[in-house]
């Protein structure tokens, strides 16, 4: 079991350990959402995902005007990434922060559905 300081100094900072994080917990994302979810600017978000995409941990593909970042299946040392990054959220992250960052709604609720 990794925790989330654990990630960041193995990955070099705060940043590139929440856009792995946020990968593995979501499957894909793009710089924007990533940034908005962890209060960061997209800028230096954008730079971790280009610096994953040119390791070739990523890949990414244009979806209308958006660049959405997804694990590479062809990395040999994606398991391994991915089964430290899912202990982290199993149970390195506490409560309070995992449901703040990594339990968002993707589905839309039906119009008028009390909450």
């Amino acid at each position: 079991m990794a925790t989330q300081s654990t990630l960041e100094a193995l990955f070099g900072g705060q940043a590139a350990a929440k856009v792995l994080l946020f990968i593995e917990n979501y499957g894909d994302g793009y710089a924007s959402w990533i940034a908005k979810t962890f209060e960061m600017p997209v800028s230096e978000v954008q730079k971790q995902l280009q610096k994953f995409e040119e390791a070739g941990v990523l890949v990414s593909r244009m979806v209308g005007t958006s660049r959405i970042y997804t694990w590479n299946p062809r990395d040999p040392s994606l398991a391994g990434l991915r089964q430290l990054l899912q202990s982290t959220l199993d149970f390195g992250i506490p409560e309070e922060r995992l449901k703040a960052y990594f339990r968002q709604r993707r589905r839309p609720r039906r119009r008028g559905k009390p909450l």
